[in-house]
């Protein structure tokens, strides 16, 4: 009978560790679609690849009775670099439950292409991350999205709110990936897309 008992108690104990363990694991994955991430990013400034050299114009003192020279110098302020606008689209729900909204444009900061999202809001999720994917249409083709080959990793969406800046690789054909995604690893899932168009 005791053995009975202690088999019932540690029984109890062991399912209730395991559920404990379920609802650790479930809060984890499924809070973050109740709670928004807001970020606030600026856009990205370049400064001049090359400063202006100073200029010195010296002007003569015919009032100064030791015949001194000063030597005015005039600098000028580097022209910041202008940022190109190489492509932009809107985000697009992906489904009724997994939803997207804001502007998205691709540009060139000297060099550097930048992914800007402005105005974004999304559903919130697990394991988000931003892909660049060569697709035909992210939504009809999204089974085919996380296959090897077609999708290029800019980092994990660093919130579902809010502007935010994402650097481009350089050795990245934007010929072929056309379309942003904002998808789900953990479970393979779509949340939102958009379609970049060259200005």
């Amino acid at each position: 009978m005791l053995r009975t008992l202690f088999g019932t108690v540690a029984g109890r104990l062991a399912l209730g560790f395991l559920a404990l363990i379920v609802a650790i694991v479930a809060w984890i994955l499924i809070s973050p679609i109740f709670i928004d991430r807001t970020v606030s990013e600026d856009f990205p400034i370049v400064d001049a690849a090359v400063a202006p050299a100073e200029t010195e114009v010296a002007t003569a003192d015919a009032a100064d009775a030791e015949g001194a020279t000063m030597a005015d110098t005039e600098v000028s302020e580097p022209m910041p670099a202008s940022p190109v606008l190489i492509s932009q689209g809107q985000f697009e729900d992906a489904d009724p439950f997994h939803q997207g909204s804001g502007d998205v444009a691709l540009y060139n900061l000297d060099g550097e292409r930048v992914l800007r999202f402005e105005d974004f809001a999304g559903t919130n999720g697990p394991d988000l991350f931003v892909w660049l994917t060569n697709v035909g249409d992210p939504k009809a083709d999204k089974g085919q999205i996380a296959d090897e080959g077609n999708w290029v990793n800019l980092g994990r969406l660093k919130g579902n709110v809010g502007d935010q800046n994402y650097s481009v690789p350089a050795d990245v054909n934007l010929d072929e990936f056309k379309h942003v995604v904002i998808w789900c690893r953990a479970f393979g899932v779509l949340f939102s897309s958009a379609t970049l168009s060259t200005i």
